[in-house]
């Protein structure tokens, strides 16, 4: 079988290391419970993608960035296009992406080097206008599906001093922010991710 991802290389931590520092199921609100050994690099490194996928020993970090103005969040539609196909047309509060090897001028990453891998992705993404701030606020793991087994969220709130953001890729479509309640009455719509992060926001995150 052809690869998907070929020459593309992620960032990975093991299973074993997130059930040492303590599994869960869902929302974590405690980061830095577990951040500084993720981002110790004697504790990640990067694994062919095509590995990473199959291999529920192994979990890709990705940041997972969410946009509040006000009291409304920024809220899309992912294209056909969309980069992980299981999540293809499902809508989403979240923007991220995997940390690539490219972000990295070694075989593993630290702090400094996952911030530039963030707002890398970001500026890929999306355009936005104004002053922002930013904050990590919890974890995301959901090992009750294929993708979400092999997957790790960060979840960075950014507070926008405007609410100009334009989409800078052709898979982030239908962009509007939306408010809690507008976002409960999509909840069968949107992606596992953050349906799990809507009842964060509800319960104030």
């Amino acid at each position: 079988m052809p690869a998907k991802y070929p020459d593309e290389k992620v960032l990975v931590v093991s299973r074993a290391l997130l059930d040492e520092l303590g599994a869960f199921q869902g929302l974590c609100r405690e980061p830095d419970r577990y951040l500084p050994a993720f981002l110790d690099p004697a504790n990640n490194y990067f694994l062919a993608r095509d590995d990473a996928e199959e291999d529920p020993g192994h979990k890709q970090i990705i940041p997972y960035a969410i946009f509040r103005h006000g009291d409304r969040y920024l809220h899309y539609v992912r294209g056909g296009g969309s980069g992980e196909k299981r999540l293809a047309a499902k809508g989403s509060i979240g923007i991220g992406g995997h940390i690539n090897a490219e972000d990295a001028e070694q075989t593993h990453l630290d702090k400094d080097t996952y911030t530039a891998g963030i707002e890398r992705e970001i500026d890929e993404e999306l355009n936005i206008e104004g002053g922002h701030t930013q904050r990590i606020v919890g974890l995301i793991n959901d090992d009750s599906t294929p993708v979400g087994s092999v997957h790790l969220g960060v979840v960075h709130l950014f507070d926008l001093e405007s609410d100009r953001v334009t989409s800078n890729e052709d898979n982030i479509t239908e962009l509007a922010f939306l408010t809690l309640a507008e976002l409960e009455a999509r909840r069968d719509r949107l992606e596992t991710w953050s349906a799990i992060l809507l009842d964060g926001l509800k319960a104030d995150l």
